[in-house]
């Protein structure tokens, strides 16, 4: 005979993660948060959960909410004086889930429904279509922020779709990071009918037009500059707090594309250095052999 197992843990289980590390991270995301001189700084250090205030039974009885002030302990830097202050600041009442996996809300027991989400990663496709040709795409999900799906139409042109606004060549991209002239983009990839194909499609020929013509496709209506067409792609895929793959999906993205096994007997360009410490984590021309 079996034992039963428990069939709340994957709530009580992932309601504690929420608590231990999940906002930890949250607020670790938003810190330090800095005025638009840049000369505060307001960090967060540390939070706690007090002792809720009425019983599970007792909310019910009132039709309260069971939950615990939240408290986190914020320091508040001026860096033009040095001056460093502690508090310890109240953020609101944090829901607390029973024991039996349930939250009690105005004193109405309440319960999650779970759902299936992907995974950060890469997802790859392909689908026959109607005169018996195969096309493929791929689909680049974050833990936050844009999607990027790739696609390859009828007359084998790559397509790429910026969070799933209307689809334009995928070289219009690559220039739009940098890779403005034909040959710039074969050096980059290789020469291949696929990439022919959309290149001759590719109605922009440098860096600034392929800037401005993705942001008149993420910001219809707006006068479009190159300047704010350059903030724009930065602030998408190049900030932290905007766009993020989180380590899961940065790990089976590098395992699908197998950029282990590729970078295998390669040498280093240039020494990298840790940003935080200034310690060489390996010198220039070193072999990646582990």
């Amino acid at each position: 005979v079996l034992d039963l197992p428990n069939l709340i843990e994957i709530q009580t289980a992932s309601y504690q993660w929420f608590l231990d590390v999940g906002l930890k991270e949250m607020f670790q995301d938003i810190s330090p948060i800095e005025d638009f001189t840049g000369n505060l700084s307001l960090e967060f250090i540390d939070y706690s959960l007090a002792e809720p205030k009425y019983s599970v039974e007792e909310t019910k009885e009132r039709d309260v909410t069971y939950s615990a002030p939240l408290r986190v302990k914020v320091r508040l830097v001026n860096k033009e004086t040095g001056e460093v202050k502690d508090q310890d600041v109240f953020m609101g009442d944090f829901p607390l889930m029973t024991e039996t996996g349930t939250f009690v809300i105005n004193g109405a027991e309440r319960v999650i429904v779970s759902q299936l989400v992907r995974s950060p990663s890469v997802y790859y496709n392909g689908k026959m279509d109607k005169n018996g040709k195969l096309g493929f795409s791929a689909t680049v999900i974050p833990n936050r922020g844009a999607w990027l799906e790739y696609e390859t139409d009828a007359k084998d042109v790559v397509y790429v779709r910026i969070d799933r606004t209307r689809k334009l060549p995928i070289t219009v991209l690559m220039r739009a990071l940098g890779f403005g002239t034909d040959q710039e983009v074969i050096d980059l990839i290789g020469d291949n009918e696929y990439l022919r194909n959309t290149l001759e499609k590719d109605n922009t020929e440098s860096v600034e037009k392929a800037l401005l013509e993705i942001y008149e496709r993420l910001r219809p209506g707006e006068p479009p500059t190159v300047e704010n067409a350059k903030s724009l792609l930065v602030s998408r895929f190049f900030d932290p707090k905007r766009y993020d793959l989180a380590n899961v999906g940065r790990y089976k993205i590098n395992k699908k594309l197998h950029i282990k096994n590729r970078l295998f007997g390669q040498r280093i360009a240039e020494t990298l250095i840790d940003p935080e410490t200034g310690e060489i984590i390996v010198e220039k021309g070193t072999m990646l052999d582990r």
